[in-house]
C-alpha cells in the first residue's frame, strides 16, 4: 500500500500595483487564514486606488516553485 504524499502549502501576501507591478512580501503564512487576517489588518489603513492585495499559495505559478527554499540535489 503506497502512502499518499502530503502537501503543505506556504501562503504569500502579494500586492499588485495599478501599473501592473507585483510585489511578493518576504513574510510567509502557514495557513490561508493567517494570510487573510493580515489582509484584513492591511485594509484597516487607507489604501491607494488601484492597488490589490491577495493571498497566493506556494503552488502558484507566480512563485519560483520553492527553488529558493529547497535547493535541488547535486547532479
Amino acid at each position: 500500500m503506497a502512502a499518499t504524499p502530503s502537501v503543505a502549502l506556504v501562503w504569500y501576501l502579494v500586492i499588485a500595483g495599478p501599473q501592473g507591478g507585483m510585489v511578493v512580501l518576504p513574510s510567509t503564512f502557514d495557513t490561508r487564514e493567517q494570510c487573510t487576517n493580515a489582509i484584513a489588518e492591511y485594509q484597516k489603513q487607507p489604501t491607494p486606488q488601484g492597488w490589490a492585495v491577495q493571498c497566493v499559495p506556494s503552488a502558484s505559478p507566480f512563485t519560483d516553485e520553492g527553488d529558493a527554499e529547497e535547493p535541488s540535489a547535486p547532479q
